[in-house]
């Protein structure tokens, strides 16, 4: 119920497969956004798993990537609100 507390930088990727993800989050100070084929950071998400998968062997993350095109609308990005607004003054993506 608390995840993202405290959290002032960085980006987290959250596999929610069941969608229950918001009831364990401090959406107070982090946005959630779905990650869908058309998000800048799918490419990022699936270099994440696939190395996840090559250094660890888990099974899970083959498993995700064998229906990757499902598997990627299961995700979310947890970004700080403030990380995000520095990034927007400093002219980056986000």
């Amino acid at each position: 119920t608390n995840f993202a507390a405290g959290m002032s930088g960085g980006i987290a990727y959250v596999w929610d497969p069941d969608g229950s993800f918001n009831s364990r989050c401090n959406l107070g100070s982090v946005g959630l956004e779905q990650i869908t084929s058309h998000h800048d950071d799918a490419d990022e998400l699936l270099n994440l798993v696939q190395s996840h998968s090559d250094l660890t062997g888990s099974i899970r993350a083959q498993e995700l990537l064998r229906d990757w095109d499902a598997a990627l609308g299961q995700f979310i990005r947890v970004m700080p609100h403030e990380y995000k607004r520095v990034l927007k003054g400093q002219n980056f993506a986000a």
